[in-house]
């Protein structure tokens, strides 16, 4: 490789690296904004909205952090997520998007923050030093982690778990694969989780368009 092109691939990751960093914002204000959403369904007063957003954004990455001892969690030490997410609460306390904001454009954002953390998850898990396949599934915790803790304080069945609900956790869970494959290989660079992000992303919205929905037993009627 020549200086010039070991130039340009450093650039390259250097932008994919910012394009990462502003789709985790964006998918942390997708999270806290499903997550105040909720709230305010449940008529909840301002704290809980703001509570249930910040667990909602964050709560996913807190637990992938306490499972591989990343005392304090990221969350508390890095305010920028947290602000973000509880900034979204209030802006949904405030301003009640119209429910055309809360289809469609919450979908797409919400299916880029699934992605984007689910790589970074799995990235974190295993750059600590566990196995690849726990490294997947700390991936797949940190995508979809704080849906579960949000369903669970609103008193719904989680999301995942649901059988009405468009494929999401499998998605997850074929992208946080990938995504410690490549790392095992030491093919990871941040083009490539980029990549797994978008195609986690794609198959999400394709899941929610189509209707796509999981396997179920053949003798359960649908």
């Amino acid at each position: 490789m020549t200086a010039v092109d070991a130039i340009l691939a450093s650039s390259f990751d250097d932008a994919a690296s910012m394009v990462q960093q502003i789709g985790e914002t964006v998918g942390v204000v997708a999270f806290a904004a499903s997550g105040a959403l909720i709230a305010v369904r449940r008529n909840l007063d301002i704290v809980g909205i703001v509570f249930l957003a910040v667990m909602t954004a964050l709560g996913g990455g807190v637990i992938r952090d306490l499972l591989i001892g990343r005392t304090p969690p990221v969350a508390f030490t890095d305010f920028t997520f947290l602000v973000a997410a509880a900034l979204t609460g209030l802006v949904i306390f405030f301003w009640h998007p119209p429910a055309a904001l809360q289809r469609w454009p919450l979908e797409v954002t919400d299916a880029v923050g699934l992605g984007l953390f689910v790589v970074t998850g799995t990235a974190v898990g295993y750059q600590w030093g566990v196995a690849p396949p726990a490294a997947a599934l700390l991936g797949l915790i940190t995508g979809v982690g704080g849906g579960v803790i949000r369903d669970l304080l609103s008193g719904r069945i989680p999301a995942v778990l649901r059988t009405d609900e468009p494929l999401y956790a499998i998605p997850a869970f074929a992208g946080a694969v990938v995504t410690t494959t490549v790392m095992h290989f030491d093919w990871y660079r941040p083009w490539i989780g980029l990549s797994c992000a978008a195609l986690i992303t794609v198959v999400r919205l394709a899941a929610v368009k189509y209707s796509w929905h999981g396997p179920r037993p053949h003798y359960v009627g649908r």
